[in-house]
């Protein structure tokens, strides 16, 4: 009996207890964690939205916000966290760029919070784009 029980192996409850709450952890950073990093991949899908829309390297600097707007509107994006100031648009070449800056501070546990900053910049119009001729 001696011999087969030396021959088990395997993991002790405190061990369990123990893998359980570091992937309780991981899990739980990742849930709160989500909702900001999803917010931003619609912003960034809305930005690219815009570029690869035919002609928008001749539409107005207020056209390319509305149009922003729009889109962040249907993505789901909270205005409370991004908004038209949190954009820039400036002219380069045949297009424009448009960036945005933001950051994104929420609770995470008890008196700690965490801070997401975000930062992107997108040409919209290019040499290929401004040759083509909006049907």
């Amino acid at each position: 009996m001696h011999k087969l029980r030396s021959g088990q192996g395997g993991i002790s409850f405190l061990g369990f207890v123990i893998v359980l709450a570091v992937v309780g952890f991981f899990a739980f950073l990742g849930m709160k964690l989500y909702p900001a990093y999803a917010e931003y991949y619609n912003v960034v899908s809305a930005m690219e939205a815009i570029r690869r829309e035919p002609g928008s390297s001749r539409w107005s600097p207020a056209e390319v916000m509305l149009s922003l707007e729009k889109r962040m509107y249907i993505n789901y994006v909270n205005a409370k966290n991004v908004s038209k100031r949190n954009f820039q648009i400036k002219r380069s070449g045949t297009g424009y760029t448009l960036s945005v800056h933001y950051e994104r501070r929420e609770p995470l546990l008890y008196n700690l919070d965490y801070v997401a900053k975000f930062d992107r910049s997108i040409e919209i119009g290019s040499k290929l784009d401004s040759g083509a001729s909006g049907d």
